[in-house]
């Protein structure tokens, strides 16, 4: 289906530009699409090898650790319904538990790496290789549509817009996210059963073992011996919550953060300090409220902690935690290298739809479809673009924003559509180009429902909440 779809919309997007004169000049296809592929692989893929080094590093440490295994056991019956083909004490589990808990905290550098990681170990039990499996298709219907606490990016644009009370976009984000997920988990699980979508073995091809490959599968060093369980451990684990509960308690009081750098003196230090800088305190975004700075506070320890928490544990439990951090790191770059052709496959195709003007003449078009089911036309150029562009839909998202003539009701719901649905053809594109995955089987259309379930609630509860 990806191919079909892929040739489609460079065939469309080449014909609407020509009709529209965007073929060449600054702003036609042929530009922008080569200024997009380069961005892909300068400004997506290599950065994303060095965040993939740290998180692969620190995800080595949770394996070897046993803390991977502590947590699939924590949630093994809900992940069990969910992925009935992984069996319970695998990796992948550990590590689909972890994105799943960074995308709902809105930690998005954080959750890509722990994916791609999710994904590599799923495909460690793919017997056709190079087609995607039931579990994979699962992982994806449920990232893409991820219930989301706190949508950062929405919020930070409202705020820099100057709109009121950016924060109360995070009910109506939760609340839209959670349909798209029960959406996205529905669809997954009914199109897997269509004859269309079954794994036929005479036409999937098995990945012929490479030297890496093998080298994976050969005898490791010997692990070093973990140290038990007892008592020790599991004081030391409860000392680092409690450490990390009183950094989460300054967050949420900064006053008493204040307080606390005075009497150690330590005023004049964080004033020199943020004298070039405007600190969280400082900006517009508004008072979010008792809970919603509590569960903000949350979010800004989540990373700290994960990166302390992981490292002490493993530390304890006798993993020599540099050499284990640097072997894990290792393979982030192989992983970047491998998503760069997907990559640049896609934003080539999403390049050519955006540019050529096709999504203006489809708003043209469906906008008596639109009206007579009371979605508001302005809102269609983000319900089309959030599954094809990350970018782009921010773009679309700060053009309306600033657009004087739309009412705050339809800001809110444009923002929460931005924070309740995904990038589908990027995720996509670099999971399963992670994994060399050509036919994505039903993916893909499970993942279009997500969306469009996501779209469709939050057009309905923020009619709800702001009013019409």
């Amino acid at each position: 289906m990806l191919n079909w779809i892929w040739l489609g919309m460079i065939t469309i997007g080449i014909l609407v530009a020509a009709l529209l004169g965007r073929l060449g000049g600054e702003n036609g296809i042929v530009e922008q699409t080569f200024d997009l592929v380069k961005i892909g692989v300068m400004g997506i893929a290599l950065p994303l090898s060095a965040m993939m080094m740290l998180w692969l590093g620190i995800m080595r440490l949770a394996e070897k650790s046993g803390c991977v295994a502590i947590l699939a056991r924590v949630i093994r019956p809900v992940m069990r319904r969910l992925f009935p083909d992984v069996p319970d004490d695998h990796p992948a589990m550990g590590a689909m538990i972890m994105n799943m808990a960074a995308n709902m905290l809105g930690l998005g550098n954080a959750a890509t790496p722990l994916g791609l990681k999710a994904m590599q170990h799923l495909d460690e039990l793919n017997p056709h290789k190079g087609t995607a499996t039931n579990a994979m298709c699962t992982f994806l219907a449920i990232n893409t549509s991820s219930v989301t606490i706190i949508p950062v990016t929405a919020i930070a644009l409202l705020a820099a817009q100057g709109i009121a009370d950016p924060y109360a976009i995070v009910s109506t984000s939760i609340g839209a996210t959670l349909c798209s997920t029960i959406v996205a988990i529905f669809a997954v699980k009914f199109f897997e059963k269509l004859p269309v979508f079954r794994i036929d073995p005479a036409v999937t091809d098995a990945e012929p073992e490479t030297e890496e490959t093998a080298n994976d599968e050969a005898p490791s060093e010997k692990e070093p011996t973990l140290r038990p369980f007892g008592p020790r451990t599991k004081a030391a684990v409860i000392v680092i919550f409690v450490l990390f509960a009183g950094i989460v308690a300054l967050e949420w009081f900064p006053e008493k953060r204040a307080a606390l750098q005075d009497s150690l003196g330590l005023g004049e230090v964080v004033a020199q300090l943020n004298a070039d800088s405007k600190s969280l305190e400082e900006t517009d975004a508004g008072d979010p409220g008792f809970w919603l700075r509590g569960v903000r506070a949350v979010s800004v320890v989540a990373i700290p902690f994960v990166l302390f928490f992981f490292t002490a544990f493993a530390a304890i439990r006798g993993v020599r935690v540099y050499e284990e951090f640097v072997e894990g790191a290792k393979e982030g770059f192989q992983v970047a290298v491998r998503i760069m052709p997907f990559l640049t496959a896609m934003l080539a195709a999403l390049a050519i739809v955006r540019h050529s003007g096709t999504l203006f003449l489809l708003k043209s078009w469906l906008r008596p479809a639109l009206d007579l089911v009371h979605f508001p036309p302005d809102l269609l150029p983000m319900a089309l673009m959030r599954p094809l562009s990350g970018s782009g839909s921010q773009g679309v998202l700060v053009e309306l924003l600033t657009n004087n003539a739309i009412s705050d009701t339809l800001k809110y719901t444009a923002a929460t559509m931005f924070g309740s649905t995904e990038t589908t053809f990027y995720v996509l594109a670099v999971y399963f180009g992670s994994v060399a995955v050509r036919r994505t089987r039903h993916a893909l259309i499970a993942g279009l429902c997500a969306d469009f379930a996501g779209v469709v609630a939050a057009v309905a509860i923020c009619r709800v909440v702001f009013g019409a």
